[in-house]
């Protein structure tokens, strides 16, 4: 967020105030700089608007108590917190909001695309059509790219040095994981039925 920004004046140990008062401004503090953000808020980010020793997230917690039975909650995705609407007004949401480009619309094979790249990347193309026996359509790797769920990874170091693909941050966001290591085990997908584990 705010990385190689100068700090702004700020009082961040508010020693005139009360503990429960300046506990509260505190929260308040990270609620505001959540609700202002459009990517995750990493812990040092908000570690820079609190006193020195108190917990981030301790105070993540109260606030996401203080959120209880409202219509957004706090998430912990990407490294970082974030506020998001409960998936229970998603119907509302789409029923009257204009929410652009944030609606994925993805297919069942983009998102089984999707999951081939977060769990093999970095992956070329050649890899793509080994896992899926066909040749991956280029608007649908456009399509990922467009939506910033992929980029390209590191060249392969194969002859001629085919491209691979990556999952990026707003992957993590779009699918509400921390990291990668959030992912579904496989071999728990293929018990559900997801994936099947021999082809």
């Amino acid at each position: 967020m705010a990385k190689d920004r100068p700090e702004p004046e700020l009082d961040r140990d508010l020693p005139d105030l009360p503990p429960e008062l300046r506990w509260r401004e505190w929260m308040r503090r990270i609620e505001a700089v959540l609700f202002a953000s459009a990517s995750p808020v990493p812990r040092e980010d908000l570690a820079r608007i609190v006193g020195q020793g108190a917990s981030v997230e301790m105070l993540v917690e109260d606030l996401a108590a203080d959120l209880e039975g409202r219509a957004f909650e706090i998430a912990r995705v990407a490294g970082g917190w974030t506020f998001r609407t409960r998936p229970a007004y998603a119907p509302a949401i789409r029923a009257a909001a204009d929410v652009g480009m944030q609606r994925l619309d993805l297919s069942e094979f983009d998102v089984a695309v999707l999951a081939a790249i977060a769990y093999h990347q970095p992956i070329t193309r050649d890899g793509l059509k080994d896992i899926f026996g066909k040749e991956i359509n280029r608007d649908l790797i456009g399509r990922l790219h467009a939506h910033d769920l992929i980029g390209t990874g590191p060249r392969s170091p194969r002859r001629g040095a085919p491209y691979t693909f990556v999952t990026t941050e707003q992957f993590l966001v779009a699918f509400g994981l921390e990291s990668l290591h959030d992912l579904p085990d496989r071999e728990q997908l293929a018990d559900a039925g997801v994936v099947t584990t021999a082809r």
